[in-house]
């Protein structure tokens, strides 16, 4: 695999990649996130008691819209007609931490690599805002791609052990 960045011309001016020449193919990604929390924010969101109201299924629509704009919060993106999205959580409440994983599916020319990883950070961002006046410590981590496939580079699954935690 050429390692060559393709954002760039030979000038060195950042551009848009040119994918014309390329192929429809069916792509999906994976990412996941986690916050930390505190006990008290862990009990108002598992008992739907935050103010601001349900903060799971808010955080989802955020995560969702996100995913779909992708390519006007990151400059070198396509505008892809994303044919799935799912943002789901799993709660640990042992732990007090909250993993959100986003997955998106296309039919095109360009992965959606960069759309599963903003739909985490973004619902990360909105559980973080919803939560943030019972405490402000609440720390997002961990985001990362788990996999993606399809196009030219086929096949990436993370192995990296620290990413199998969450």
């Amino acid at each position: 695999m050429e390692n060559k960045l393709n954002h760039f011309d030979n000038d060195g001016n950042a551009i848009m990649v040119d994918v014309s020449g390329k192929q429809d193919t069916s792509r999906t990604a994976i990412a996941k996130g986690r916050i930390l929390v505190n006990d008290a924010v862990m009990n108002a969101i598992v008992n739907k008691e935050v103010k601001k109201g349900d903060v799971l299924g808010v955080a989802r629509v955020a995560g969702i819209m996100a995913v779909k704009r992708t390519w006007e919060l990151i400059p070198m993106c396509h505008p892809l007609m994303i044919q799935k999205c799912s943002i789901d959580f799993e709660i640990d409440q042992k732990n007090n931490s909250i993993t959100v994983i986003s997955t998106v599916k296309v039919e095109g020319k360009t992965g959606v690599e960069m759309e599963a990883l903003t739909g985490v950070q973004i619902a990360l961002l909105t559980i973080y805002d919803m939560c943030k006046a019972i405490d402000k410590s609440m720390e997002m981590t961990n985001i990362h791609l788990v996999q993606k496939t399809g196009g030219k580079s086929g096949t990436f699954i993370n192995l990296n052990s620290r990413n199998s935690e969450s």
